[in-house]
């Protein structure tokens, strides 16, 4: 059995919050589940906030952003999320780094900064994922201590699982 174990360790400047997995598939299958709007859309949302709309330009200086429907989950009294930032840094199969400004901040005009990782191990990927930027932001950095616990392992459930039949068709 592979150990999944999951990690979030808040720095101790409070700055950022690291979170690492290990996803049983090769990088390029989780650096697609993190480049791709389709399939960041598939996975990247939670049934107590959905999400209403992905994009993503995947290369240097392209733009993403999401949107969710109202739901349950709370942070900073908003129960509507937006997110949208830049990307800084694309090495395919290896490194995505872009900046994070949501709405749920304290400053909503505040870029923090997420990167994610991806290393080669044991015939799969260990993915870490560096939320920075958080010193002033003491709520959201809470949540994002667990938020992003969550977020990798249904990324991890996502790369896991065999491809859907429509999938393999796009292919042809």
């Amino acid at each position: 059995m592979t150990d999944t174990t999951r990690k979030s360790v808040i720095a101790a400047d409070n700055d950022a919050v690291v979170t690492e997995t290990y996803v049983d598939a090769p990088p390029e299958r989780v650096f697609k589940a993190l480049t791709d709007a389709t399939e960041l859309g598939r996975w990247f949302t939670n049934p107590e906030c959905p999400a209403k709309f992905w994009q993503m330009d995947a290369r240097p200086g392209g733009r993403y952003g999401y949107t969710t429907e109202k739901g349950s989950v709370v942070v900073n009294g908003a129960n509507e999320f937006e997110c949208h930032g830049e990307i800084l840094e694309f090495v395919p199969e290896r490194l995505l780094v872009y900046t994070w400004v949501a709405s749920w901040h304290v400053d909503k005009t505040r870029q923090t900064v997420v990167s994610w990782e991806l290393t080669p191990q044991r015939g799969g990927t260990h993915v870490k994922v560096t939320h920075s930027g958080l010193a002033e932001e003491e709520a959201a950095r809470k949540d994002y201590s667990g938020g992003w616990i969550g977020m990798l392992e249904m990324l991890r459930k996502f790369c896991e699982t065999r491809p859907r039949v429509e999938d393999l068709l796009s292919l042809i």
